[in-house]
């Protein structure tokens, strides 16, 4: 028998997890947030092409600072978003690859609250597009771990890197090769290797979808993000300065969509009507459905000017609007 769920308030407050939600609400959004708590995800979008979760980057600011631990983020995605998949990060429960009881305590979780874990997303673990081939070894070898801990958690996926450090053909080579050998490993667990875009070489979608291709692996593929198209930042880091040169999202997403095993949909802004500022939801949407895409859409809000919470609400509402838009 599955355990019933407390009341909301009461949860989120046993939690201490009433200040994630804190500050000002635009009007529009408190009409979605009133919404969400009364009617299921299922009855609110019945015809749409695609199923929500939730990454768990999303909270990453109140699971950094505390104030949400990480087996809590497991009910907490249920009774405040009434969203039923969800993608971990790794970076919250690093030194607990190989605890099965911890491991354990995830599934139990999951189970007793209906949710299903869909991937891990990996990061630190090292550059499948190492140069050099010690290196690169020894990158593949720390992301075992994690394939076993997908497995063990009924995850289909885990999300890497395809970092490397030199020109684009140098780079695409060496990811080809680390890619081909995780996945090979990776299959005998029936887990898939995707690749998102996330920054220099990967966040160019015909450069990933080659590399993809190349590997020659059915369960090597991508995870297509929204954002993250960044392919030049001024100090030439993934992550670290200025953006300099960025690649088209829209022609990224549809470059990459063919190998998608999973979509991140990004967003950081909103405008009064609640569209995402910087992605077109409409156009983004329209060219996953045309790629046939019916699985899982992960939700990932960074933006700064709502809380998470209210980040994640507002992301929810405009999957659901746009998706049963399109049906």
């Amino acid at each position: 028998m599955k355990q019933q769920h407390p009341p909301r308030r009461v949860f989120i407050k046993n939690l201490g997890l009433l200040s994630l939600g804190a500050g000002l609400t635009p009007l529009w959004l408190q009409g979605c947030q009133n919404k969400a708590e009364t009617t299921s995800t299922s009855e609110t979008s019945p015809a749409m092409f695609f199923k929500i979760s939730l990454a768990q980057w999303s909270l990453h600011k109140a699971l950094f600072g505390g104030e949400l631990k990480h087996l809590d983020f497991i009910p907490f995605t249920r009774e405040k978003f009434d969203i039923d998949a969800v993608e971990y990060v790794n970076a919250f429960f690093k030194d607990k690859a190989q605890d099965k009881a911890f491991l354990g305590e995830m599934n139990k979780r999951a189970d007793d609250n209906g949710i299903k874990n869909l991937l891990i997303m990996v990061d630190g673990e090292g550059y499948l597009g190492d140069r050099d081939e010690t290196s690169r070894n020894q990158a593949i070898d720390q992301h075992k771990k994690w394939v076993e801990a997908a497995q063990f958690l009924g995850c289909h996926s885990i999300r890497v890197n395809a970092f490397g450090r030199g020109t684009a053909e140098e780079v695409g080579a060496s990811a080809t090769a680390g890619l081909r050998r995780l996945s090979e490993f990776a299959k005998d667990y029936d887990i898939n290797v995707i690749v998102e875009n996330h920054g220099s070489h990967s966040s160019n979608g015909q450069w990933l979808a080659k590399v993809i291709k190349d590997t020659g692996m059915d369960n090597c593929g991508t995870l297509p993000d929204f954002g993250n198209f960044c392919i030049r930042r001024s100090d030439d880091s993934e992550w670290g300065g200025e953006c300099v040169e960025e690649y088209d999202r829209y022609k990224g997403v549809a470059e990459m969509m063919p190998h998608a095993k999973g979509v991140s949909a990004k967003t950081n802004n909103f405008d009064e009507a609640g569209n995402c500022v910087e992605t077109d939801y409409n156009k983004m949407l329209q060219i996953v459905k045309d790629a046939g895409y019916t699985g899982h859409i992960g939700i990932e809000y960074e933006g700064t000017e709502l809380s998470e919470v209210d980040g994640i609400m507002a992301t929810k509402a405009l999957m659901e609007k746009v998706g049963r838009d399109l049906g």
